[in-house]
């Protein structure tokens, strides 16, 4: 089995950070808005760099994504940063009318996604909001591993015309694909050859995914790990010729079971190949204050819950 490295912890949001320096660089007609968190978003260097290209609109996301969608007329690729709740939640109702339903170039960056937030708790976390902004036509959403994924997709996106989600979060977790990657949207990644069950795995996930897959392997459970940074588009074509091989299949992601990356695997499954399936995600739920270990566990999200959800959907084969 392909074994992964992990090079040393680092923050998706940092990657962030880090491919928008890089477009800041490259790219001129990039702006990027920021709703009061220039630290928290890692937009420093870009704001100290350009600052003819970056607006500060204070602690008010409607204004910023009404402000997006009209500097796309003029030929600007806006990138909005805040926190993942305050990207989605709070200003829906601006992203339908103003951005998705007139395909505006807007990418819409979002910050301390799902429960790894942490101590900030249920207020500021957010589980709901890839099912959000899938459902919206015309929506991208990529849901990034680590660092150095979450680099490659600020770069790719930038080049993708339409409205993008691009979602991830605040803790240090594992950085182990590639550096200097070329993400591809829409393309699944597969991480682990397997023939007993195949894995999907976005987001902090992934890397317990990785981890499970070991402990699988342990118990003479051949797994195939599968990491879906592009939740829509999905690489349908990815998740059915795994499952022929496998005969069943676990998802996991740090999002409610209720609209995220499980139901829309669910759609494909459903439609050209029912499978024995079993979820790794919250329960319909909202979070609380804790580390971000500490929440994984309870809330089951880590690799012992899909080592659990795995030996469980085997055995309905």
């Amino acid at each position: 089995m392909k074994t992964y490295t992990n090079t040393g912890n680092k923050d998706t949001r940092s990657g962030f950070g880090a491919g928008l320096t890089e477009l800041g660089k490259t790219n001129e007609n990039v702006v990027a808005l920021c709703a009061d968190l220039i630290g928290s978003l890692k937009m420093d260097d870009f704001k100290a760099n350009h600052p003819e290209r970056f607006f500060q609109v204070g602690i008010a996301e409607a204004n910023m994504m009404g402000l997006a969608a009209g500097m796309t007329i003029g030929g600007k690729i806006p990138f909005t940063g805040t926190f993942a709740n305050f990207s989605t939640g709070r200003v829906y109702d601006q992203i339908r009318q103003s951005i998705a339903y007139s395909d505006k170039n807007v990418k819409i960056c979002a910050s301390h996604a799902g429960l790894t937030l942490g101590e900030d708790g249920a207020t500021h976390q957010i589980l709901e909001d890839i099912g959000l902004m899938k459902m919206l036509p015309g929506m991208t959403v990529i849901n990034t591993c680590d660092y150095n994924q979450t680099k490659a997709a600020t770069l790719a996106i930038a080049n993708h015309h339409g409205p993008v989600y691009l979602r991830f979060g605040r803790p240090k977790v594992a950085n182990f694909t590639p550096e200097n990657q070329m993400l591809e949207i829409g393309k699944a990644v597969k991480l682990t050859e397997g023939t007993d069950i195949t894995i999907v795995a976005t987001g902090h996930l992934v890397w317990e995914a990785l981890e499970a897959s070991k402990a699988l392997l342990e118990k003479g459970i051949s797994a195939e790990v599968i990491n879906i940074h592009t939740i829509k588009p999905l690489d349908d074509q990815a998740i059915i010729e795994s499952v022929k091989k496998t005969g069943c299949i676990v998802t996991a992601e740090e999002h409610n079971y209720l609209g995220g990356l499980g139901e829309s695997v669910s759609r494909v499954l459903a439609k050209y190949l029912p499978t024995p399936q079993e979820f790794v995600a919250t329960e319909d739920t909202f979070g609380e204050s804790g580390t971000p270990a500490q929440l994984l566990e309870k809330y089951g999200l880590d690799s012992k819950a899909i080592v659990k959800a795995a030996e469980t959907v085997t055995k309905r084969k």
